[in-house]
């Protein structure tokens, strides 16, 4: 280990994205596959939360990007203009809300922070 830590200025900006997800995506996996699927966003995303719809009901998502690939995902995934990525008319995605912190973007969703899972021997 050892080496001091970063400090809170130093280390990388990010922001965190808000989505909503169509509720034909079932999981990680299959929420991962669509991301990667938009060749326009760049692969430097990392996906955090993911509250998985009902049948008529969108999911949720919460992924984080960093601060100089932030206006790329805004302009990619929509803003407050209601554009969004549709794929054969339907919506598959949509940025509902953004923030340097996720406790806001979880907050402005209505997602609780996940329990840590323990992983037994």
């Amino acid at each position: 280990m050892g080496g001091n830590p970063l400090s809170k200025a130093k280390r990388g900006k990010r922001r965190w994205l808000g989505l909503q997800i169509s509720s034909d995506i079932g999981g990680r996996e299959e929420f991962q596959a669509m991301m990667k699927s938009l060749t326009a966003l760049p692969d430097t995303w990392r996906l955090y939360d993911l509250q998985v719809g009902a049948e008529t009901a969108a999911g949720l998502a919460i992924i984080r990007v960093p601060l100089a690939d932030y206006p790329i995902f805004r302009e990619v995934l929509g803003s407050e203009d209601g554009s969004e990525f549709e794929s054969g008319g339907i919506s598959r995605v949509k940025s509902l809300t953004s923030s340097g912190k996720i406790k806001l973007v979880r907050e402005r969703l209505g997602l609780q922070r996940p329990k840590p899972e323990h992983h037994t021997k």
